[in-house]
């Protein structure tokens, strides 16, 4: 019987564009003040974790980490903490969403109204201009996690990505369509319990952010209230 892998996936802290609704992907944005008090409220928290574990004799190997700041800026107090030096993924990237990058949906609306209009299809076999689509960015991101669940065979993991990566690990652990719109909640800085056994993956726990309860309100990107 094969060992069951956890792994703690966080979307990275808050950003000035997370906090004016853009499409960040690809592009490389570092935290704001509130995402850095995220991060070392997540590093709290896991002091807490990781004193759970090591009375059940158990331990995080590994801090690993999507290449953009956003996400390793995140992970560095944890890493911090577990005396690790996070492990950069480009795997664990977000997505790329090509001409929409650094726009808000207003934006995109005026200067790319038929772009705009066939990304709310939602079909997850369609990408517009220089982006990838749902079904390429979901294989990239599960091929990533099965490389990380064969790599660290028994013990916990922690990686901190971003929100449309966590979002193709829902659907796939829930068996989800990758059309239609996000129905997952994603917050900044939040903790997602994952496990893998024998290829299978499952959500343990999903958008705890009990450790951020006393913090600002975070902005909200919710896929169901766009419209053309």
């Amino acid at each position: 019987m094969h060992s069951i892998k956890d792994i703690y996936l966080i979307r990275h802290g808050e950003t000035d564009w997370n906090r004016e609704l853009r499409f960040q992907g690809s592009i490389d944005i570092s935290l704001n003040d509130i995402g850095q008090l995220q991060a070392q409220r997540l590093k709290k928290r896991f002091t807490y974790t990781l004193e759970q574990l090591r009375a059940d004799k158990r331990e995080i190997h590994s801090v690993v980490s999507s290449v953009l700041q956003r996400a390793h800026q995140t992970a560095q107090p944890i890493a911090d903490l577990l005396g690790l030096d996070p492990v950069l993924d480009p795997g664990l990237q977000e997505q790329c969403y090509g001409i929409f990058e650094g726009l808000t949906a207003q934006e995109i609306k005026f200067q790319y109204p038929e772009a705009w209009a066939q990304w709310l299809a939602f079909n997850s076999q369609v990408a517009v201009e220089g982006a990838e689509s749902a079904q390429v960015f979901h294989d990239r991101v599960m091929q990533t996690m099965n490389e990380l669940a064969a790599q660290y065979v028994d013990g916990h993991v922690v990686v901190v990505t971003h929100g449309g990566v966590l979002d193709m690990v829902w659907r796939h652990a829930q068996q989800h369509t990758l059309d239609g719109r996000r129905v997952c909640d994603i917050p900044n800085a939040g903790i997602n319990h994952v496990s893998c056994t024998n290829g299978q993956w499952q959500v343990v726990s999903w958008a705890d952010t009990a450790h951020l309860a006393d913090l600002p309100p975070q902005p909200v990107y919710n896929q169901t209230q766009l419209k053309a």
